[in-house]
């Protein structure tokens, strides 16, 4: 038996793994890994993977950096962790003073907390309770847009809108607004994306005009809907959003947990709108892919609405064990110094551009609709039928036939449903872009080429994180 088998068997016998139908891995093998190096995963029998997704879209310089290892080490030898109710520590307070320097002019508070998920629970936390002590308690609604997903909390569950994700909840789930998502993917053959993504604001302009006295925030994943399928939408409706939610006294919720960091081009993807949400959400590469926190920015506006005598009640009371923890705040400065002293985001163009020339055949495939991109996020939608873009029904799983190939040519690439994407850490060279290209293009003539038959069920999701 393999190391890697020996590993395996042990895992299957005890563990339960996320957004996964264990079932699968009758068949699917599951990869132990064994070490990091750069955009490199190697298994315990010495096969390596190009991490094409970022491990989930966190690693974006590269696994094992000896940058952050040092720091994190360093830290490790002066303080693990204290509660940060009552407590500080120096982590946390220069984190604190970079993120609010980086970040769009005006989100001068910040408050931690431990998740992507839990992060969204705060800025709806907040908002709500923001309108309750300002005289207005009837704002209790959310916006959100259709296709949007931000996290499995179920707060965020509720302001989200993949079904896989939501339709077994809905019990539990918020009555929310949807609003037509102005993804471009969508618009008709000719229109451009400023063009599509201006036009379907009418719909959000509707729904602020009927029911912005009932409405705290809305909240949107901007230029790009991760797990709904990497869809992308042009800025020009972040900029009429920010102006509307400013006429009807609605804030504006950015989940750019999976955009920010320099993922769409810009540091965040607000700054290609010029402006400035009441909240913004971080998480997944803001520590580099090293430790689990995010970071919820807002405004000191909405802080002194809670700033009173305890005996009121105004205070946030919101609290998670591990929020500020230290060694995540050393792996968030370690992070952010790369991107300073590296002059990353500049750099990136010159990748971002690769990464469409490389791509840019597949275009011409007879089964791929679109290949789009925004910034360091390239996606490939693979259609049953490209005329009329057709998808292949969800039980066919063609995305899973790309995931299986890719592991075979040592590539870790996970599709979302028929979506082939490449979200790679930021220190990959023009040659591994070429390499993702071929075992992709590869992957997709496997997958579209395959004889599947299937009973489709009526009703059924349209977008996951395939392969199970």
């Amino acid at each position: 038996m393999s190391l890697n088998d020996s590993w395996m068997q042990r895992d299957l016998a005890v563990l339960w793994h996320p957004c996964t139908q264990m079932k699968d891995h009758e068949q699917l093998p599951v990869i132990p890994i064994r070490r990091g190096d750069g955009v490199w995963l190697e298994d315990f029998d010495g096969k390596r993977y190009l991490d094409a997704v970022s491990s989930w879209w966190v690693n974006v310089f590269g696994h094992a950096n000896q940058r952050i290892n040092q720091r994190i080490k360093d830290q490790l030898d002066q303080l693990e962790h204290v509660m940060l109710a009552g407590f500080s520590h120096q982590p946390v307070v220069e984190l604190s003073e970079r993120l609010v320097q980086i970040t769009p002019p005006g989100l001068d508070r910040v408050f931690y907390t431990d998740n992507g998920s839990t992060g969204i629970e705060v800025a709806l936390k907040m908002s709500f309770h923001y309108w309750r002590n300002s005289g207005q308690p009837n704002k209790q609604r959310f916006v959100t847009l259709t296709n949007s997903y931000h996290g499995e909390t179920v707060a965020a569950m509720s302001v989200g809108d993949v079904a896989l994700f939501t339709d077994t909840y809905k019990p539990l789930l918020l009555d929310t607004f949807k609003v037509p998502s102005p993804d471009c993917y969508q618009r008709p053959d000719g229109m451009s994306w400023e063009e599509h993504s201006r036009n379907m604001f009418a719909h959000m302009e509707q729904t602020l005009a009927d029911h912005h006295r009932e409405i705290a925030a809305v909240i949107v994943e901007p230029l790009i809907q991760g797990a709904g399928g990497m869809r992308m939408y042009h800025p020009i409706y972040l900029q009429l959003l920010r102006e509307a939610c400013n006429r009807y006294d609605v804030h504006l919720i950015h989940d750019e947990i999976a955009v920010g960091f320099g993922r769409t081009g810009t540091m965040f993807a607000c700054e290609q709108a010029g402006i400035t949400p009441d909240f913004l959400c971080l998480s997944k590469a803001l520590t580099g892919g090293y430790l689990p926190m995010a970071a919820v920015l807002t405004t000191d506006k909405l802080y002194q609405a809670f700033y009173d005598d305890y005996s009121t009640l105004r205070a946030f009371l919101h609290s998670h064990t591990y929020t500020g923890n230290p060694l995540a705040c050393a792996a968030a400065l370690a992070t952010l110094d790369i991107f300073e002293q590296d002059r990353v985001i500049e750099a990136n163009k010159t990748l971002a551009a690769h990464m469409a020339t490389a791509t840019a055949h597949l275009a011409d495939h007879p089964q791929v609709a679109e290949v789009r991109q925004t910034g360091m996020a390239v996606a490939i939608e693979m259609v049953a039928d490209k005329a009329s873009k057709t998808p292949y029904p969800w039980q066919e799983r063609r995305g899973l036939k790309v995931y299986q190939h890719a592991l075979q040519r040592g590539a870790l690439l996970r599709p979302l449903g028929s979506v082939v994407y490449f979200l790679p850490p930021y220190t990959i060279t023009e040659e591994q872009i070429d390499f993702l290209a071929e075992v992709a293009t590869e992957g997709i003539d496997i997958a579209t080429r395959a004889s599947v038959s299937v009973a489709v069920a009526p009703g059924a999701p349209a977008n996951f994180h395939d392969p199970g």
